[in-house]
């Protein structure tokens, strides 16, 4: 998830429910790409968290209009607080339902570290109840005073959750924000991270937002092969300004045919609302 959403959500650029559902009566010809492909297109829902929270059948419906197969949670009981309040009283059966009934699979949620550290059986039966197979840690929270044996100490916890992860089935992950791209002590972070990571048991989900620090996602892709397990998309211009994906700067053929080296699962677009319809159509024109 990107740094600057996940603190204040610009609700300005925000489609209405209304004007979104219009933008979803489109041909599925469109769309018909994906299957040949076998690519399917997801969504991340903290874009969207909004309208989710007014009417979660609804939002999803939509979405899967506008060409998305997947959908990536984020876990309401962790973000009760964060937009996704409304959907804790959501019986998680149902919720499965409901994300199936949109024409959507859910394979993945975002989870915070306390989640992982501190409720970790607790989550991991929401997790299987509603059908996933992955669980990614979406940050350590740690302080921007944090050191690096902060974040190794973090990451050490993280491979101990990703045991019992694995033991149930399910694939563990780590996503990063432009925070892993710093330097401490002579090392990039998220360098650090992965040295620390033990690969069999956490997969990684690169933000291609760190193109605006200079870092290209395909690089990482080829750099530290079969290291990841999914991606989150937004595409930016030279001056850092979102723009659909295909309409920036980052090279997407590039991306898709190194995502492959770097065992990428999963896609999920994650920009501002009025960005989903462009930016699932350029994907599956692919």
């Amino acid at each position: 998830m990107k740094t600057i959403n996940r603190r204040a959500f610009i609700g300005k650029t925000s489609l209405g429910l209304g004007a979104a559902l219009a933008l979803s009566q489109l041909p599925k010809q469109l769309f018909a790409h994906a299957a040949v492909n076998n690519m399917p297109i997801g969504f991340q829902t903290w874009s969207v968290k909004d309208i989710l929270a007014k009417d979660f059948a609804g939002t999803l419906k939509m979405m899967a209009g506008l060409g998305y197969q997947l959908t990536e949670m984020c876990s309401p009981k962790g973000y009760v607080t964060n937009g996704f309040g409304p959907l804790v009283n959501i019986k998680t059966a149902d919720m499965r339902s409901i994300i199936n009934d949109a024409g959507l699979s859910c394979p993945s949620c975002h989870f915070g570290f306390d989640e992982l550290t501190n409720d970790l059986d607790g989550r991991m039966e929401w997790s299987q109840q509603l059908g996933l197979t992955q669980m990614i840690c979406s940050s350590f929270g740690l302080p921007k005073t944090a050191t690096l044996k902060d974040y190794l100490d973090a990451t050490d916890k993280l491979n101990k959750a990703a045991e019992k992860i694995k033991k149930a089935g399910m694939q563990a992950g780590y996503h990063n924000h432009e925070i892993e791209f710093a330097t401490l002590d002579g090392q990039l972070i998220y360098d650090a991270l992965m040295s620390r990571f033990d690969p069999g048991l956490v997969k990684m989900q690169f933000q291609t937002e760190v193109i605006n620090l200079g870092y290209k996602a395909s690089d990482y892709f080829k750099k530290y092969p079969g290291r990841f397990i999914s991606s989150h998309l937004s595409d930016w211009t030279t001056d850092k300004k979102e723009v659909p994906i295909g309409n920036g700067v980052i090279d997407w053929k590039e991306f898709f045919a190194a995502a492959k080296t770097g065992g990428v699962k999963n896609f999920f677009v994650e920009m501002n609302p009025d960005k989903f319809k462009d930016s699932a159509a350029y994907i599956h024109a692919l």
